[in-house]
């Protein structure tokens, strides 16, 4: 399922730490906002790593999932990538 995720964190270690962990999981589609397709298990991982190394009085994450339907219903104005169905090729 294409998950979108956006973070305010309000302290640069943890948003670089936080930037690149989410690297793993998806694209970074705008500033502070990450396109990931990913399952179930993948938002579990995501949310106990923002549990054990955010300051959750302080930051915020958001996971927004999207369905298939309405990822066709995306629209962008200006630059960026439409995400659709993010591509894997196992190694």
């Amino acid at each position: 399922m294409i998950v979108l995720i956006t973070y305010d964190i309000t302290e640069p270690k943890r948003l670089t730490a936080l930037h690149h962990f989410l690297k793993e999981f998806g694209l970074n589609t705008q500033k502070s906002v990450f396109e990931c397709d990913i399952d179930e298990a993948g938002i579990r991982i995501i949310r106990t790593y923002c549990r054990d190394h955010l300051d959750l009085n302080k930051d915020s994450v958001r996971i927004y999932k999207i369905c298939s339907r309405c990822i066709n219903k995306v629209s962008l104005s200006g630059l960026g990538l439409k995400v659709t169905q993010l591509e894997y090729r196992i190694i």
